[in-house]
């Protein structure tokens, strides 16, 4: 009875972070997370910044117990909720701890504003000031000099990384743990997967980088987000055909975009890129600035068309169309599975 309330609870987190996000009154988990990571962070780059084998292995520390808090902290409430023989208390701290870790709204949300404001007929310094800034919360490079191409071009490819990141990654984690629970209260669970996940994340998206000091810092955070991600970025790329009106180009569109995809040094984030660029039928990749360094990236379907703000909204409504082709899957597949092993 435990999976089926779990179930339900994942569902409805779902829901409530579709219609409203992340309520501004709870402290986000990935908000404790960050806190941690910088905080250790810091203190092994001010302090042994020229060390490279303690960068390295303080980096392992950093990752391990991150996830490693993470992971018991969901863990712990899942058994507390089992036990107690689903309290209600224990069931609400699973439904706003799910929520958490599935980004939808606020993606969508933070990416869709950016290209209303940058269709406005009138662009003045002070508009492209705070298109800017908004578009810099969201991306890892630097803007500030950026021109209203490319930051539409930064938009776009930080959508397609982080719906696989923010999204799809989650969701794939939570429903495994939805099924290991089937089996045994003592396996990783839902929330114990999905607040894990969410650490991996975090740790690739604040040190999992390969410049300066973060390239030894960063690097078992960056490896176990590549081996966490393979498998959801790779299922975005055969199922997201499936919800686009290039149906009818399946074996093409996912070939390309694989072949495409492979060129990044990311075993994932060029694949979910590629996709929704194929589908989409935009161009990606080029020259960003990272620090002072200018990296050039290769190029996606390089004969499509340049970023849009129409065709940020289109990919918008890809990712909600695939987000419920997935939840209508694995309802299916978690009824068959509980129907045959009754």
């Amino acid at each position: 009875m435990a999976e089926i309330n779990l179930f339900l609870i994942f569902l409805g987190s779902i829901g409530f972070d579709l219609l409203i996000g992340d309520p501004r009154f709870l402290i986000h988990p990935v908000q404790v997370i960050g806190f941690y990571i910088k905080k250790i962070s810091d203190y092994l780059i001010n302090n042994f910044g020229e060390n490279k084998n303690i960068l390295f292995w303080g980096g392992l520390i950093v990752a391990i117990s991150t996830i490693g808090m993470s992971f018991g902290l969901g863990k712990l409430i899942e058994l507390s909720y089992v036990q107690s023989r689903n309290n209600f208390f224990g069931g609400l701290l699973i439904f706003f701890g799910l929520s958490s870790c599935i980004a939808t709204k606020g993606l969508i949300s933070s990416v869709k504003e950016i290209a209303e404001l940058i269709e406005r007929e009138e662009i003045n310094d002070q508009n492209k000031r705070i298109i800017k800034e908004k578009v810099q919360r969201i991306v890892s490079r630097d803007v500030s000099s950026s021109s209203l191409e490319h930051l539409l071009r930064s938009s776009t490819e930080s959508l397609t990384e982080n719906s696989v990141d923010g999204i799809f990654g989650p969701l794939f984690w939570i429903f495994i743990g939805i099924f290991f629970m089937k089996f045994s209260n003592f396996l990783p669970g839902p929330l114990s997967l999905g607040f894990s996940y969410k650490a991996i994340s975090t740790l690739d998206s604040m040190i999992g980088y390969k410049y300066d000091y973060f390239r030894y810092l960063g690097f078992f955070s960056a490896k176990v987000e590549d081996i966490f991600t393979f498998v959801p970025s790779r299922l975005v790329l055969i199922t997201l055909p499936l919800v686009s009106p290039k149906i009818n180009e399946y074996g093409s569109i996912i070939k390309k975009s694989y072949l495409d995809g492979k060129k990044y040094d990311s075993p994932n984030a060029g694949i979910s890129e590629a996709i929704f660029a194929y589908i989409s039928g935009i161009k990606l990749g080029g020259k960003s600035k990272y620090k002072n360094e200018i990296i050039e990236k290769p190029m996606i379907n390089e004969n499509g068309d340049n970023c849009t703000g129409e065709k940020i909204k289109l990919i918008c409504q890809l990712i909600l169309r695939l987000q419920f082709l997935w939840i209508i899957i694995f309802v299916l597949i978690f009824f068959i599975i509980s129907t045959l092993i009754k």
